[in-house]
């Protein structure tokens, strides 16, 4: 028993060895839940208050189920096999496995995948003859899925529009096909699991009996049903231990729901509420400063993270004049620690937003550092931008057979199997490539294909004079890519990386000096895929804020930490949303061990657009005392270029005024609404206006007679 409790801290013994009642434990970044968890586990059934079959532990991923039992076995000479630890949707499936009848569903039966569930959804509105353009199948997809993730089947939706009643309609029909099929999609499982246990007295009593033991990892991340499903099988005399951080919620564009925690402690009545702030990753600065960012979350159940390892180095922040300067800087600095001796693999690039990383990757690639994209693909590698290409080497070569097949039914324009099929025969009789020879298809299929053949040839007459950037942008509008993904409900990050791709265009005609389109598609080659470093390769990380959670590096780079970035603009809009934003900015520095820099740019190229910024509201929320500025600090004049650049068809006035002396990309202090960025300006003399960038004050026109601005 000793060895199974050594070396615990006393809150986290504590917590191992609490007697058979409700507890919630309130475990910080970096403090040792999985070890918890699991010794938990070890102690239940080595103290007999359970044996292995007589409890159940459910967290999120399989990763984190097999972590757990791994743990297990090796801290017990006992079967793992038998035991329940898994995720919710795989416990969901073993339980509907042993009780298909029950559940109304055949032995076999089969899961979909989002994939899976897509087709399915497009055969129902096929057969409904619905129009896909007014009805499009992935949101009906997220309709149905979104409803049953809140418990409800078409009968308990209510019906406020158009869209809802069509989408009961549709869910009614997707939920029949499903049925006859015998298939279920992934939130099907849990929604039938909890359905069964509600309905079948019997059966629940059994489980409830069975698991007297019910451990759940990551109880932040829970969605309501989720929670229903859990309460059902604790039923009136069982134990849930639920583990989980408030402050690490960042989960809720999924359903998530932070207030289960709250929720929990209620319903309950817990009395055991455990706090784990002694943190074994990072220095104290870095601790520090997390602490004091998520100190302005009002909606919090508390605790302070902290650490015997030392105050450790101060935090590095770096202000830049643009994006691009921004990513040369991270190249010189992850270069620095690489001839410190810190590997590759330490270090950490995070970003907000995905579409971010196109100029940083361009930087590392261009000074041969290795990286990897982790949690998804790189930039050159995104689906939406491999659509976009592969438009762009149709305009370049019509003969490219490889990209006419990728588009020719993207965004879908009703080109089916048979139509390809006809048009390769055709081909293959004249030997010619498929975009010659769809002239010689006749009938419903040429017709079909013709009208495409037309948007090429149309796109190419109206760009063919036009430069690099603007081609890009107008095959976004005319293909139709632009209004494919905008439609789509979880299509923002897909449209940001379309617009990254207008950028990358840009940039590669200032580097390049050139603008010529097959150059830019080699180049586009060039950086793509077959670069990504090998899984034995020393390799930078690179990720979303939302990949990082639950890893840690010695080294990490948050970037882009600018009003309207991050925080992302959207947050202002949404309830919590704020307050998930600063959850994300605690999740980011809680992964550094030894170094956190943090970055952002006076000016950042965005949907082909330059955008003038002013530093994240996070920065300042982080005590001075923790910081140590690599650049003169926020908004004093910067020895390098300055951060706005007069554009080459723009007339000079749009850029100064001489009126006035102030320059578009200044900063300037308001007594009433704080520091800002001029972002535009017009008129002169005792007309003259200026837009500025008040950050969490939002844009303001102010007539410059009476603002009294005054330069920072």
């Amino acid at each position: 028993m000793s060895s199974l409790l050594d070396n615990l801290n006393p809150e986290q013994l504590a917590a191992v060895t609490l007697p058979s009642q409700h507890a919630l434990i309130l475990a910080g970044a970096g403090s040792g839940k999985t070890r918890v968890l699991t010794t938990r586990i070890a102690w239940l059934i080595q103290t007999g208050n359970a044996s292995p079959n007589g409890l159940l532990a459910v967290t999120f991923t399989n990763k984190a189920a097999k972590e757990m039992l791994t743990r297990i076995s090796a801290m017990l000479p006992i079967n793992i096999r038998g035991m329940w630890v898994g995720t919710f949707h795989g416990l969901c499936n073993r339980l509907l496995r042993a009780h298909h009848r029950d559940a109304n569903l055949p032995q076999l039966f089969q899961i979909l995948d989002s994939q899976d569930q897509l087709a399915a959804v497009k055969r129902v509105l096929k057969a409904m003859n619905v129009d896909e353009e007014r009805f499009p199948p992935r949101q009906v997809a997220y309709f149905i899925s979104a409803a049953k993730e809140e418990g409800k089947r078409p009968r308990d939706i209510e019906v406020t529009d158009e869209f809802t009643r069509r989408g009961v309609d549709f869910y009614s029909a997707y939920d029949e096909q499903c049925q006859k099929e015998g298939v279920v999609d992934f939130a099907e499982l849990l929604l039938r699991s909890f359905e069964l246990l509600a309905r079948n007295e019997p059966l629940r009593e059994h489980y409830q009996a069975r698991f007297r033991h019910i451990l759940v990892d990551e109880f932040q991340d829970t969605n309501r049903l989720q929670y229903r499903w859990l309460r059902q099988l604790a039923g009136r005399d069982n134990t849930l231990f639920a583990v989980g951080d408030d402050d690490q919620s960042i989960f809720r564009f999924r359903g998530a729901n932070v207030g289960n925690m709250a929720e929990f402690e209620h319903d309950y009545k817990v009395q055991n509420v455990i706090r784990l702030e002694q943190n074994y990753r990072s220095h104290g600065n870095i601790l520090a400063a997390a602490n004091a960012l998520i100190a302005h979350n009002s909606r919090r159940l508390g605790k302070n993270l902290w650490t015997a390892a030392g105050e450790g180095e101060p935090i590095r922040v770096f202000e830049a004049a643009s994006d691009g300067y921004e990513a040369a800087w991270l190249v010189e600095e992850v270069q620095a620690l690489s001839r410190e001796g810190m590997a590759y693999r330490d270090m950490a690039i995070l970003y907000r937003s995905n579409a971010q990383s196109r100029i940083m990757e361009h930087a590392l690639f261009s000074n041969g550092i290795a990286y990897r994209v982790y949690g998804g693909q790189r930039f050159f590698d995104r689906v939406e931008v491999k659509h976009a290409l592969a438009y762009l080497r149709l305009l370049a070569n019509p003969d490219d057979d490889g990209a006419f097949l990728r588009i020719v039914n993207f965004p879908t324009r009703g080109i089916g199997a048979r139509s390809i099929e006809q048009l390769q025969d055709a081909a293959l009789a004249a030997s010619s490539s498929l975009y010659k020879a769809v002239p010689s298809v006749p009938g419903k299929a040429g017709t079909s294909l013709g009208a495409f053949v037309r948007i090429i040839e149309t796109l190419r007459e109206e760009t063919r004079d036009l430069p690099l950037p603007e081609v890009v942008g107008a095959l976004l509008e005319k293909s139709g890519l632009l209004a494919h993904y905008q439609s789509e409900r979880d299509g923002a990050d897909r449209v940001e990386n379309l617009g990254e791709l207008v950028n990358a265009a840009a940039a590669f005609v200032q580097e390049e000096g050139e603008g010529d389109l097959a150059t830019f598609l080699a180049h586009a080659a060039l950086e793509s895929g077959e670069n990504q470093a090998g899984e034995g390769t020393d390799a930078l990380q690179m990720m979303t804020v939302h990949s990082a959670k639950g890893l840690e590096f010695h080294a990490v780079f948050i970037t882009g930490l600018e009003e309207g970035l991050f925080p992302h603009e959207q947050s202002v809009m949404e309830d919590d949303g704020l307050e998930e934003e600063r959850r994300l900015a605690y999740v980011a520095i809680t992964r550094a061990r030894t170094r956190l820099y943090l970055s952002f740019a006076q000016t950042r190229l965005l949907h082909g657009q330059t955008r003038y910024n002013i530093a994240s509201r996070f920065l300042d929320e982080v005590p001075d005392g923790l910081m140590k500025w690599l650049t003169p600090r926020l908004g004093s004049a910067l020895s390098q270029e300055p951060a706005w650049q007069p554009q080459a068809a723009a007339p000079r006035s749009s850029q100064k005024d001489p009126g006035h002396g102030f320059r578009i990309g200044q900063s300037v202090a308001h007594a009433k609404f704080g520091q800002g960025v001029i972002v535009s300006a017009e008129g002169s003399g005792k007309d003259a206006r200026l837009q500025v960038n008040f950050g969490r004050q939002g844009m303001k026109w102010l007539a410059l007679e009476y603002a009294k601005l005054v330069p920072v």
